[in-house]
């Protein structure tokens, strides 16, 4: 029996390998909308709020003001043990926050575009990714105010999941403000006619 799920586990494993470089090997490359100059062109002064920093930082305010809510109920569930039911209003609040974080993330990018600053990818990215970083305040607020932990062992298991939860949090959301503005940005500039 043990040789039929490991024979079961290598074909599963190779049959993925295998499909996920056929995936890639085949694709076509991407064709921008429009040509881009070899030379870069001088980016004018910026005012205060296209700056990268004050943008990266506003960009993570409002993404994070759609979960802060839930985040209780799932920290309390995590470290109270207490019940988490509401799966089907989670599943609402990530449909929310997926569009806040793409809406906001857009909308930075737009008015970085219209100051002539096409530093647009990085920025993207860690403008909506920036929501971590107010979870993971958030998370230390948590602790300090809920739970009453006063063992090292426990605060640094506490801190240790809480940073792996924030990394792959910034991952989700940075990805999600990453792809809305790339989804954006080519649909604009095919719009666009450059002669």
């Amino acid at each position: 029996m043990h040789k039929i799920y490991t024979f079961m586990v290598h074909f599963i494993f190779f049959n993925l390998n295998v499909l996920f470089y056929l995936s890639i090997v085949h694709t076509q490359s991407l064709e921008h909308p429009v040509r881009t100059n070899q030379i870069p062109r001088q980016i004018p002064d910026q005012s205060i709020y296209t700056q990268p920093v004050p943008g990266i930082i506003m960009g993570g305010v409002l993404p994070f003001g759609c979960i802060f809510i839930q985040l209780f109920f799932i920290l309390n569930s995590l470290w109270s043990s207490q019940m988490y039911y509401m799966f089907g209003f989670l599943f609402l609040v990530f449909l929310i926050l997926v569009i806040t974080c793409s809406e906001t993330t857009i909308l930075l990018c737009y008015f970085h575009l219209c100051a002539e600053d096409y530093h647009w990818w990085w920025r993207s990215f860690l403008t909506s990714g920036f929501t971590a970083v107010y979870l993971f305040v958030y998370c230390c607020h948590y602790f300090a105010t809920k739970l009453q932990i006063e063992d090292a062992a426990s605060t640094f298991l506490y801190f240790g999941y809480t940073l792996i939860m924030v990394f792959l949090f910034f991952l989700l959301t940075g990805s999600i403000g990453f792809f809305a503005c790339f989804w954006f940005i080519r649909k604009i500039y095919s719009v666009v006619k450059v002669d």
